[in-house]
């Protein structure tokens, strides 16, 4: 197995921002440069995949030297089944985002690609850090360039809402600093050793009493990520006045990571605390209140943007239910969905940025009649929405009635919430298409909308590609899956590994 693999994944896309800003300030140069790298990226995490052992549970691929030796940090990365999914759709979803940007932006491109290239280098060592320190300097370092993509290529309140999204973030950032430094000192009291290397943290046990408070750091930190209820009010805005990559790679990715962290580092490291009965109680209830509000709040849009934007809050809601169901059903169906809504809700937010593009407008009120003329677009749009409410043979619904069936098995009324989350979801998301692209052609000026260009078709076939296979087979999912989650549940509690 070649050296460095994960290295190389990491650091490709910082080689091609230098590559950009070494380059000359050419637009077309700039664009094949930015598109090389992210296509790159996804290449080689394509062969790190056909590399990983897709039975063994451990961290793979893992990479380790000292960093910082007077405080324990360590530079160490590694890949397990979960993280392996994410880091692919975030090489996918970048390499999507990049080429949606191609006539996007005509002013300061260099800036632009640069932080597009930044982010994916954040996020893959987000995916990968085994070390906490390495894993939170990551976390804060995507903060950096979504923030200059909002606040300089958004929208008319871009400015507004960049600095709500940073200082939110931030926040939570903090807090989950505070957690990582008393899991370090916790070690460090129990056996002498200052250490950040999440191997040796996991199994600590320091006592229910500090769990907590450690568990309720982390959790401001994770959820504002999320975002939670009632931690999400920061989303609307940031996705609304961002550039339509923005758009994407916010919902495809970064609110992945926290429920990544959710996965990765609360139930494993603060184990008796994650499945204590308060604890669990909250973060369903949180869960579901997320579901239900997410979708009666997309009922009542009227802009097709802010209406997918909040559909994030309710389909996000799902994946937090699966992670606290604590049985292999709720927490693998929860990392699948955390895949489905990045294809899905990232597909429905480049289709936005498409029609935008087209028409300049985002009011649903202005369209109509679209199936028309655009039948390819209509199309499309017609998949991803049902993908998006879960009809069978999509890939929502494996990840829905996967988690709906971990949370049945645990309490009922949990699976009932989320059905009637489920229905809702179908309401709104079925309104918007017969707003949109049924019915009588409005405005005239709609009559001469153009279709999917080449470029955006090879952007969208891919995406349209995964839904259908993952809906109509995703036994490869669920095989790659179960070792790491297994594991897992066996290290938040020995008797939490089987699936019910």
């Amino acid at each position: 197995m070649p050296a460095h693999l994960l290295s190389s994944l990491l650091f490709l896309p910082c080689l091609g921002l230098f590559v950009l800003l070494l380059s000359p300030a050419r637009l077309n140069l700039i664009r094949f440069i930015a598109n090389g790298t992210a296509i790159a990226t996804l290449i080689l995490s394509v062969v790190i995949a056909s590399q990983f052992r897709a039975g063994y549970a451990g961290f793979q691929f893992v990479e380790r030297a000292q960093w910082i030796p007077a405080i324990g940090a360590q530079y160490i990365v590694g890949l397990d089944s979960i993280s392996l999914l994410l880091v692919l759709l975030t090489t996918l979803i970048t390499s999507a985002a990049v080429l949606c940007s191609w006539n996007d932006v005509l002013e300061r491109p260099k800036l632009y690609y640069t932080m597009l290239l930044l982010l994916e280098t954040g996020i893959i060592g987000v995916f990968i850090s085994l070390d906490l320190f390495l894993f939170y300097l990551f976390w804060d370092l995507v903060l950096i360039p979504m923030y200059f993509l909002i606040g300089v290529y958004g929208g008319p309140r871009r400015a507004y809402a960049a600095i709500k999204f940073f200082l939110y973030t931030l926040l939570g950032s903090v807090f989950l600093l505070l957690g990582f430094l008393g899991l370090y000192f916790c070690h460090a009291q129990q056996t002498g050793i200052y250490t950040f290397e999440l191997t040796k943290l996991v199994g600590l046990h320091p006592g229910l009493a500090i769990e907590m408070w450690i568990f309720w750091a982390l959790f401001l930190g994770f959820a504002v990520k999320v975002p939670m209820f009632p931690l999400h009010t920061w989303l609307p805005d940031a996705h609304v006045e961002a550039p339509t990559a923005g758009s994407v790679l916010l919902a495809s990715l970064l609110l992945k990571m926290g429920t990544y962290g959710f996965i990765r580092f609360s139930l494993p490291l603060v184990p008796e605390a994650s499945t204590s009965p308060p604890v669990v109680k909250t973060m369903v209830v949180l869960s579901l209140i997320a579901i239900i509000y997410g979708a009666l709040v997309s009922l009542m849009q009227r802009d097709w943007k802010k209406l997918v934007a909040y559909s994030s809050v309710s389909h996000m809601g799902f994946c937090t239910l699966g992670i606290f169901a604590l049985n292999f059903n709720g927490v693998a169906g929860s990392v699948i969905q955390q895949i489905n809504h990045g294809i899905s809700t990232g597909l429905l937010f480049l289709l936005v940025g498409f029609m935008y593009d087209r028409r300049h407008t985002r009011e649903i009120s202005d369209f109509g009649g679209l199936a028309q003329v655009i039948p390819v677009f209509a199309t499309v749009f017609a998949i991803t929405v049902f993908s998006s409410a879960g009809l069978p043979l999509l890939n929502g619904f494996v990840g829905e009635f996967t988690i709906l069936s971990g949370a049945f098995a645990v309490n009922r009324l949990w699976a009932l919430v989320g059905v009637v989350g489920m229905v809702l979801s179908a309401a709104y998301l079925l309104w918007l298409y017969q707003r949109t692209m049924m019915g009588p052609i409005r405005y005239d000026v709609n009559r001469t909308l153009r279709d999917l260009t080449v470029r955006e078709r090879v952007i969208v076939v891919p995406l349209i590609a995964i839904i259908f296979g993952i809906g109509i087979y995703p036994a490869p999912l669920f095989n790659v899956l179960r070792p790491a989650v297994t594991a897992l549940m066996q290290e938040v509690h020995p008797t939490l590994g089987q699936a019910r």
